[in-house]
């Protein structure tokens, strides 16, 4: 499932850092808490790794 806008992209690769132990947990914002807690690192690293060419900033 690819991103749906560069900041699900951002959040999503904020979320594989704690995941993969880059990152601190404490330190992500709600989206990229809820997306560590609720996906596996394989869907994670689908959802950063996402070309955000032509991707909105945000999705409406």
């Amino acid at each position: 499932m690819p991103a749906k806008s560069k900041a699900q992209q951002k959040a999503a690769g904020a979320a594989l850092a704690a995941k993969r132990g880059d990152a601190s947990k404490g330190e992500l914002h709600e989206a990229s808490k809820q997306m560590y807690d609720s996906m596996s690192e394989s869907e994670l690293e689908e959802l950063a790794s996402t070309k955000h060419k032509g991707k909105p900033e945000h999705k409406d």
